[in-house]
């Protein structure tokens, strides 16, 4: 049983191939993964604009978003729990959250160039 609940984008690739490697981690099995790109993904705990905007989890019953919802997830897979823990010191979290918040002002952009990639690969 799921100790810990990640919605993602899999209608994002970078999305898809973070999750893919968490999953690939994820040994234990100690994190529900759910797509919120799918229709059929389950049901929303938030408005799914929303969860489709940031990374979200559910730690121990609270919704977390963010750099604190990558290190909820952290801190479930061995390999990288100690960066996990670390993310529970405020400044250390504050860092992550800037980066994170960083990254998806150019998220867009990774996209279409993920995409491309992916489109070059198949075809």
């Amino acid at each position: 049983m799921a100790m810990l609940t990640v919605w993602y984008d899999g209608g994002c690739p970078l999305c898809r191939r973070e999750i893919a490697l968490m999953q690939r981690l994820d040994r234990n099995r100690a994190i529900l993964f759910v797509d919120v790109a799918n229709p059929a993904g389950g049901s929303c705990p938030i408005d799914r604009a929303d969860l489709l905007a940031r990374f979200h989890a559910r730690e121990n019953g609270v919704m977390v978003s963010g750099a604190a919802a990558f290190a909820a997830m952290w801190r479930v897979i061995p390999r990288l729990r100690l960066l996990g823990l670390a993310a529970r010191v405020p400044w250390v979290l504050a860092m992550m959250e800037g980066a994170y918040v960083t990254f998806l002002k150019i998220r867009p952009h990774l996209q279409r160039v993920a995409r491309r990639l992916e489109r070059e690969r198949v075809g």
